[in-house]
């Protein structure tokens, strides 16, 4: 790798210029560009553009045959407004990099300078950048364009977690981020008079026990059990019409649990019970899904890699006891190959993620950089 201070403060530069010129999920178009052209300087030997809408593979090979590594960084950000005033604030107004994506990317940038200077010597170790995570479109996105044509042996990512001691590592075996779906339920009757409401089918008694009936079936404790937590998100029911009964109505959950087995469990009940209520009330109903995302179910070996990766670079490593709570679309990875995610701690000070005032933390980038290279090191000179 270049002079070490040197690249620190490219990646650095670059970090904040990416902070500046945000973009939401599946609009990344000037990020990938800015990414292909800091990378087209550390001679990856193919440079996949365009993969899954936006992405972008760096894909290094070594001298001879062996393991393929995946590591993964997101493009996104978020439709939030900033209210930070430094000089590297975001300029697109209700856009902003509130989940540090700016960051992991610098460091899979990072990860690229060192393998440019030092060449695996077996394998094939591949960096992508992928696109809306945000959303929990952009890992099936990757996954099903035929440009991605790969089964690495491992795949692995980080986030960074406000709240944790700095360059902290923080990992676990299973499950270390929640399953999350988002539930959609359509109600249909049929307006009438509002002098004369037994005309007609108002579903606002449905509406309301439905939404009790939910709240019944969640279990919080992450500690226990069949963890499942059912937050309702938005509502409507009719127009503002005094005069007129409401005859439809929609209503929307996001829905959590610590494993991807019992939440498909949940999601069966859950429609189960919409038809129930529904039919009790004479209702017409339709139930749907959207962005869905895997837990991040992680492979025992992967985290002793990390676990290894933390020891030989001194850094202080929790083993959590419990899942995170927020959705990741890595799960998609970890669902389909071996693989983990870890978190690097980003402050105990830190402003916590999707907050108007966070902003990535520079200090950490060393830290992730050189975890995902000891970990490639360690998988590709195993014999």
């Amino acid at each position: 790798m270049e002079n070490l201070n040197q690249s620190l403060a490219s990646l650095t530069l670059l970090r904040k210029e990416l902070h500046k010129y945000p973009e939401v999920s599946g609009k990344e178009i000037n990020t990938a560009k800015r990414i292909i052209s800091f990378l087209e300087n550390y001679s990856p030997d193919e440079l996949i553009t365009n993969i899954g809408t936006t992405g972008v593979l760096a894909i290094y090979h070594g001298k001879e045959a062996g393991k393929t590594i995946l590591f993964r960084a997101e493009l996104d950000a978020l439709p939030i407004d900033e209210i930070n005033t430094f000089d590297h604030r975001s300029v697109n107004k209700g856009v902003s990099h509130k989940c540090g994506h700016d960051g992991h990317m610098a460091i899979l940038c990072g990860l690229a300078m060192e393998l440019h200077t030092n060449r695996p010597e077996t394998g094939v170790v591949i960096l992508l950048f992928q696109p809306a995570e945000e959303d929990g479109t952009g890992a099936e996105k990757i996954l099903n364009d035929p440009k991605f044509m790969y089964r690495p042996d491992f795949a692995f990512a980080l986030h960074n977690i406000p709240g944790h001691q700095q360059n902290q590592i923080v990992s676990k075996v299973n499950t270390f981020s929640c399953a999350v779906n988002s539930l959609i339920i359509k109600l249909n009757g049929h307006t009438s008079h509002a002098a004369e409401p037994h005309m007609g089918i108002n579903p606002a008694l449905a509406l309301a026990k439905i939404t009790t009936r939910f709240n019944e079936l969640i279990q919080p404790d992450l500690g226990k059990e069949k963890y499942c937590l059912i937050t309702p998100i938005y509502s409507k029911m009719g127009k503002k019409a005094y005069g007129v009964s409401a005859g439809a109505a929609q209503i929307h959950f996001t829905v959590r649990s610590d494993s991807n087995m019992q939440m498909k469990v949940i999601e069966e009940k859950l429609e189960k019970e919409v038809k129930i209520i529904a039919e009790e009330f004479h209702l017409k109903h339709e139930t749907s899904w959207t962005q869905k995302f895997y837990a991040n179910e992680n492979n025992t070996g992967a985290v002793d890699y990390i676990k290894k990766a933390s020891k030989i670079n001194n850094f202080n490593f929790l083993e959590k006891q419990t899942p995170f709570t927020w959705g990741e679309d890595f799960g998609l990875f970890t669902h389909q190959f071996l693989g983990a995610m870890f978190g690097v701690g980003s402050g105990t000070d830190s402003p916590a993620l999707h907050n108007p005032d966070y902003d990535f933390p520079d200090e950490i980038i060393p830290t992730g950089i050189a975890m995902f290279h000891q970990i490639s090191k360690q998988i590709l000179n195993a014999h």
